[in-house]
């Protein structure tokens, strides 16, 4: 759903000009020093690119999820480690606070996330539970002192996006020792500065320089019982799903937008680059490439736009959102292989890029669930479907 057309061109046109005057010239310095610039930090934040999710009654820009969607197809056209600056913080790491938030812990902090005073990130993967999310092993104990309700939480969190540059952490942890299962979860707003949080160090990827990792590990942490999203125990898993769901269709937006990127640049090089005295874009198994690649890239684009507008309705998009999540990371995947291909030998060199993207686009097909756990979602919803 697009609310009002002008406006939202503008603001587009906005984030093309920022891709292509400060972060496409900026892709070999991020990708050389795995840092990204605070400069470039600092204008996500003046852009207001922290809130774009954010109601505009905290200081967000509100965007429905049709509109975050088409923004990603440009934001995206550049290394996907500048997405990453914004994309726990827009995404996974208040969408906790702001779909079962208390109206204090929305008031209090959906305002500082918007400006990006605040970043988040979404503490839920373990060493010991990936895919198995819901036997995360993190406890948090309530206890009763001097200082008030709190709860003591204990344990690892693993593969954890911007943990080296969040202030907070929404964090799922176990309530209920005696419930090894999805009820027994609870979600919480964890200050990242509270005594006993420690990071482990960055992870050493194969790609998406400039996106940090890292294990986070909470001993003995005390956390305010007010920190509770919802004020209710045993709600966390349910929201970190529907926080994973809408997820799924900002990342698939994502591999939309990187993909375009990768075909852009091919398409470049097969008209410039010449063999048996004629471009090698006139050949046509270099063409097939190209279709393939086009075809894949306009059914992606299609499923991310008619899922984002379902849920716009209200409508349930589990399975769409996880049909996105697999197609789209698994298009984003075959384009950049073919890009390879057609740049031969240059393919395989850093100086020209594309071996960066084909390493940075492989994540796309393991976090936030990973393809397999994608196919276990549409399979499990068809057969109740069915089944009425």
């Amino acid at each position: 759903m697009i609310r009002d057309p002008e406006t939202f061109e503008a603001l587009l046109d906005s984030v093309r000009r920022f891709v292509r005057e400060r972060l496409v010239p900026a892709e070999n310095e991020v990708a050389d020093t795995d840092e990204i610039p605070e400069a470039i930090v600092q204008e996500m934040r003046e852009m207001g690119l922290f809130g774009l999710t954010i109601p505009e009654s905290y200081g967000g820009l509100e965007l429905t999820t049709e509109e975050e969607a088409r923004l990603l197809f440009e934001l995206c056209k550049t290394s996907p480690a500048f997405r990453s600056v914004i994309g726990t913080t827009v995404g996974i790491g208040s969408q906790g606070i702001l779909m079962d938030g208390t109206e204090e812990q929305k008031a209090y902090y959906l305002p500082k996330l918007a400006t990006g005073e605040l970043s988040s990130s979404f503490a839920l993967t373990e060493p010991d539970a990936g895919s198995d999310a819901a036997s995360l092993r993190t406890t948090a104990i309530r206890g009763t002192d001097s200082e008030g309700d709190h709860y003591i939480v204990n344990g690892t969190k693993r593969y954890i996006t911007n943990a080296p540059h969040s202030k907070i952490f929404t964090l799922m942890a176990r309530t209920n020792r005696a419930d090894k299962g999805a009820g027994g979860v609870s979600a919480f707003i964890v200050d990242a500065q509270s005594p006993g949080i420690s990071l482990g160090k960055n992870d050493k990827k194969m790609g998406q320089k400039g996106a940090h990792t890292c294990d986070v590990m909470f001993d003995n942490v005390r956390v305010p019982a007010a920190n509770l999203i919802g004020g209710k125990e045993g709600q966390g898993f349910k929201t970190a799903m529907k926080v994973l769901e809408k997820g799924r269709i900002h990342l698939a937006a994502v591999c939309v937008g990187v993909a375009q990127r990768i075909l852009d640049d091919a398409l470049r090089y097969a008209i410039d680059r010449k063999q048996f005295g004629q471009p090698i874009a006139e050949f046509q198994l270099v063409q097939a490439m190209l279709a393939d690649s086009k075809a894949e890239l306009y059914a992606a684009e299609c499923m991310v736009i008619d899922a984002a507008r379902k849920r716009d309705e209200g409508r349930s998009v589990s399975t769409e959102a996880s049909c996105c999540k697999m197609f789209a990371s698994e298009m984003c995947g075959r384009v950049a292989d073919r890009a390879v291909q057609i740049l031969g030998g240059a393919g395989y060199l850093s100086e020209y890029g594309i071996e960066r993207f084909y390493r940075d686009v492989r994540l796309f097909r393991l976090y936030e669930g990973t393809t397999q756990i994608q196919q276990i979602i549409i399979g499990r919803n068809m057969v109740l479907e069915a089944r009425g």
